[in-house]
């Protein structure tokens, strides 16, 4: 017997706020699940892969002198849908229209907030879908290079399939920040921040 998602009541706007909250929550559970497909048997969060490209958004925000905030905003949100639908690898985006059911499952998600923040996020997500401003350029970015920059951590750590990964996505990069960073990547030591932090004595 197929279950539904019952259509909500109107709601104590606070309350809807706080299930919100809930959601976004839910995302510190979540897996990425593409890591799972290169043998990889606890890999990040989704709220942990969205802290980190807000952190590679913001930086790159101020190289290619656009707006931190806007992208710092995009990247945080771009993956909220996946608190209802999970995460999906590309595989699984081969036989399931996943888009459709990330616009249904966000539209549902925000239809019970202020209007205000409601017509933001949704603002937001047209930009990012539709790459729209330079910041959804940005932003976009960002994920990418927080994807590369894991699979390189991944390689590093013992995982050489992790490097599948840098095949293709690199050829998605749109900023000349982006790009440079990745092909500084290519030959950075992941290790080599911690080890210079850290002075070991004999």
């Amino acid at each position: 017997m197929r279950s539904s998602v019952k259509k909500s009541k109107k709601i104590n706007p606070q309350v809807a706020a706080l299930n919100f909250f809930a959601e976004a929550g839910l995302l510190k559970r979540v897996k990425r699940s593409g890591w799972w497909v290169a043998g990889i048997e606890n890999p990040e969060s989704v709220a942990e892969h969205c802290f980190r490209c807000a952190v590679i958004g913001y930086y790159i925000a101020h190289c290619e002198d656009v707006d931190p905030f806007k992208v710092v905003t995009q990247t945080l949100f771009n993956d909220i849908h996946e608190a209802r639908i999970n995460d999906l690898h590309k595989m699984g985006h081969y036989y399931i229209d996943f888009r459709e059911a990330e616009k249904k499952a966000f539209s549902d998600q925000v239809a019970d907030l202020d209007k205000k923040v409601k017509a933001s996020l949704q603002a937001m997500r047209r930009d990012y879908e539709g790459q729209l401003s330079p910041e959804s350029v940005v932003a976009r970015d960002a994920d990418i290079l927080e994807c590369l920059v894991q699979a390189k951590e991944y390689a590093d750590n013992g995982y050489p399939v992790a490097r599948t990964f840098f095949k293709r996505a690199p050829d998605h990069l749109k900023t000349a920040t982006a790009r440079k960073l990745w092909k500084q990547a290519l030959s950075w030591d992941a290790h080599a921040w911690w080890q210079n932090v850290v002075k070991f004595e004999r």
